[in-house]
């Protein structure tokens, strides 16, 4: 949603997300390749599957770098190199 917060039980929010802040090693796989199975967010679970998509290691970069820095997350800045190796890693 745009204002970061998700959708009821649905979508998990990314507004000051407890999951995103402790997990940035996996955000950029899941972005590339999905997500499926149960996910737990601020103490509450959410199993709906996210879809991969087909963005480039800059797109991906600027998406998390966005995230990371809206709706009032202060998670720091990943750079490109970090965004291509953790790609390389993903499982």
């Amino acid at each position: 949603m745009e204002d970061g917060v998700g959708l009821a039980k649905l979508i998990p929010p990314l507004a000051k997300s407890d999951w995103l802040k402790n997990n940035q090693d996996k955000v950029a796989c899941i972005f590339r390749y999905g997500q499926k199975g149960e996910v737990v967010v601020n103490g509450v679970t959410y199993n709906q599957e996210m879809p991969g998509q087909k963005y480039t290691e800059v797109q991906i970069t600027n998406i998390i770098n966005y995230i990371n820095n809206s709706w009032g997350n202060d998670f720091g800045v990943v750079t490109l190199k970090e965004s291509t190796v953790a790609l390389r890693n993903c499982k």
